[in-house]
């Protein structure tokens, strides 16, 4: 018994040194060496101090700026609640809610309104929106900070970004990243 029970504890032990603690720390050395940025959140930094994050969505609010998708993730965009909000297309939470962002939308603009503003994603954290969702907040936008509305279209179409490794998804823009370089026309 004892001859069957010294390996097997020696193999869990070099298993667990070599799996739990080697392997962990080497593929963290890789990823902080060649995906720095990405290995650390994707953060992004106004000023010297981290303001968000490109991967996760963030709660704009008034008229000077750009809004994302509505988020089922807690209150706001909190990760910690990530998740879908599981109401089905027959909900009458999420008919309601749904009828009252298209309702709000509609007091800014008659266009159509892209499906993308008045639904959550899946995670409920998705810090992107279409190129067509931008494009239906632009006058509101240069409206509210007095910029011509061409200029505020240029820098939606500047923020655009393609489709990952050219057929992947979808065109989007990145709220964050976008109503940042909003906040840099007026420096």
């Amino acid at each position: 018994m004892l001859s069957q029970l010294r390996p097997a504890i020696l193999m869990l032990v070099v298993m667990t040194a070599l799996l739990g603690i080697a392997y962990p720390w080497a593929v963290t050395g890789v990823a902080q060496v060649a995906f720095s940025d990405q290995a650390n959140g994707s953060l992004i930094k106004k000023d010297g101090k981290v303001i968000g994050s490109s991967l996760i969505g963030q709660t704009f609010a008034g008229e000077r700026y750009f809004h994302g998708r509505p988020s089922a993730a807690g209150q706001g965009y909190d990760a910690a609640a990530s998740s879908g909000s599981n109401l089905g297309p027959t909900s009458k939470t999420l008919i309601d809610r749904v009828s009252g962002s298209i309702a709000e939308l509609r007091r800014t603009s008659s266009q159509t309104i892209p499906i993308d503003l008045v639904t959550a994603s899946g995670s409920g954290l998705d810090p992107d929106i279409t190129p067509v969702a931008a494009a239906y907040q632009v006058e509101r936008v240069a409206r509210a900070r007095g910029l011509p509305a061409e200029q505020v279209r240029n820098l939606v179409e500047s923020q655009i970004q393609g489709r990952q490794l050219g057929f992947l998804g979808e065109e989007r823009v990145n709220v964050l990243s976008l109503n940042l370089a909003l906040d840099a026309l007026r420096k």
